[in-house]
């Protein structure tokens, strides 16, 4: 029989075991409730075929800290952009909204409303500190913001200036650790009584794809396979992708094949430079290869400069990462990495972005947030920059406004997406006339096809795609008769999509051809 002690030892654990169950319940319901920190990373240019979780089969590079990210979190497959132009990116993300809502269509022509609704100004409003630090090319000062230090324009890469809060600054560095830097000095001086939201943004990888001087020497000169499009004619297709000018063969420069020194370097900067490239352009200078032997020679530089401005984007990932677990944050902070588009690296001839077509319309977005996230799990839905507002409004319990245009991946994070989730997405380049030549043309995307309209001035036509079939995207089958009833529902659901989106029948009127004069008149 048990004795009066032995049975209260046992009602004293049981005591002890339902405390310890309520405790845990309580520190869970607390988690649950407390909104998360939000980290977001934003690379310009940054394909996802140079993301070596992505699994592009040229392994081009192994970005250990950003794959870290896709172990610990969810990778998403089919992340799209509404305008695959580096401003408008940014706006969507902003505001939640397509380009034709949020005012900012193209680079060339518009500054970014700061007084209209964003989510960084929705959250500061919430409680949350917000910052802004690097990448902000939108021709606006930023708003919404506690704390910003941005780069004017496009920004350098060695030794940039910026912009802190109004006040110009001379920077001295690589611009990439700069920005890491900036970023973990407003993560230890924040104030941490507050959820904060931080927007660290990078210039790389973009043009002219200018490495860090202490990875110059990063690839030993490896050979990386190239494309199997490298060499496209781009027969099968219309005039605008006959027309576009952003081929490795026609349109790289002296300055992106590093032939030419870019400016901003210090004296000991310059002869660590030197070091490196002057003795490789020598031997090229020499060997002088024309026709396809200069497309490889440039192709192999584009990618040992592109992949070398990567590697410090990921050690700047790894940083943060670091930093986050080193002081406890990382359990409740929301890490997302992403970047404004994608990007072609060699893949039908081309550089650069700005297609409805996949290299540029899919942007790399990978997110971790513990304890809701599925660790290592892969998405495959219809995703865009558009759903981040949303995103961040909902993971920090704040209403979501009724205008914004894009749909929170709260649900999908948790592995659970709703079922009308988007199975079509909508598309609008407007920047032509502008660099590359590439013709205004908007479209509908779904998980199969694609249904372009290319318009504006000398090009006018339709143009469809089965990437089932046709992955590489290399043959319109517009008007083949085995199409015709996919074509149909692929208008059907454009036409849709334009009225939902309230897409407006013609772009602003600053976009517009301006008449030809009439020489019947007198001037």
């Amino acid at each position: 029989m048990k004795t009066a002690s032995s049975n209260r030892r046992t009602l004293h654990l049981l005591q002890g075991i339902l405390c310890a169950f309520a405790l845990t319940c309580l520190i869970a319901r607390a988690a649950s409730t407390t909104p998360p920190n939000i980290l977001f990373i934003f690379s310009d240019d940054h394909a996802y075929q140079a993301i070596s979780a992505y699994g592009d089969p040229r392994k081009l590079i192994v970005t250990p800290n950003i794959d870290r990210l896709a172990r610990e979190g969810m990778i998403f497959h089919r992340s799209l952009v509404p305008n695959s132009i580096c401003g408008p990116a940014r706006a969507c993300v902003l505001t939640g909204k397509y380009n034709h809502l949020n005012g900012f269509y193209d680079n060339s022509h518009f500054s970014f409303d700061g007084s209209q609704q964003t989510m960084p100004k929705l959250l500061q409003a919430a409680g949350y500190q917000t910052a802004m630090i690097g990448k902000w090319h939108l021709n606006s000062d930023p708003t919404g913001f506690d704390y910003w230090d941005i780069l004017p324009g496009q920004g350098m890469y060695y030794n940039p200036a910026m912009i802190r809060m109004g006040e110009k600054i001379k920077r001295q560095g690589y611009v990439t650790d700069i920005v890491t830097d900036l970023s973990l000095d407003w993560l230890k001086r924040r104030n941490p009584s507050k959820p904060f939201l931080l927007m660290c943004q990078h210039k790389a990888p973009h043009r002219e794809w200018a490495p860090n001087l202490k990875n110059l020497d990063w690839s030993g000169d490896r050979k990386f396979a190239e494309p199997e499009t490298l060499f496209d004619d781009y027969a099968g297709r219309g005039a605008a992708e006959q027309l576009q000018d952003m081929t490795i063969a026609n349109t790289f420069t002296k300055l992106d094949a590093k032939l030419q020194t870019p400016g901003g370097m210090t004296e000991a900067q310059l002869k660590l430079w030197n070091a490196y490239y002057e003795p490789r352009n020598r031997e090229f200078l020499k060997a002088n290869p024309q026709g396809k032997d200069l497309v490889h020679w440039r192709y192999q530089r584009y990618m040992h400069d592109y992949l070398g401005t990567v590697l410090s984007v990921d050690e700047s990932v790894g940083r943060l990462l670091k930093y986050l677990d080193e002081t406890g944050l990382a359990t409740n902070t929301i890490v997302v990495y992403s970047s404004d588009q994608g990007f072609y690296l060699g893949e039908h001839g081309w550089f650069d972005k700005r297609w409805i077509f996949e290299e540029s319309l899919r942007t790399p977005l990978i997110v971790r947030w513990p304890g809701v996230t599925p660790v290592g799990s892969a998405n495959s839905n219809l995703v865009a920059n558009i759903d981040f507002a949303s995103t961040f409004l909902e993971a920090a319990h704040q209403p979501i406004p009724t205008d914004i245009q894009g749909r929170s991946l709260v649900p999908v994070l948790h592995g659970r997406t709703p079922p009308d989730w988007r199975k079509s997405f909508y598309y609008h380049y407007y920047e032509y006339p502008g660099v590359h030549k590439v013709r205004r043309h908007y479209g509908v995307v779904t998980d199969r096809y694609k249904l372009v309209h290319f318009y504006y001035s000398d090009v006018d036509y339709w143009e469809l795609f089965d990437l089932l079939q046709d992955p590489h995207e290399m043959r319109s089958v517009y008007g083949q008769p085995a199409y015709s009833a996919v074509q149909k529902n692929l208008h059907d659901e454009l036409k849709r999509l334009r009225t939902d989106l309230k897409v407006p029948a013609e772009d602003p009127a600053v976009l517009r051809p301006k008449p030809k004069p009439d020489p019947t008149q007198v001037q």
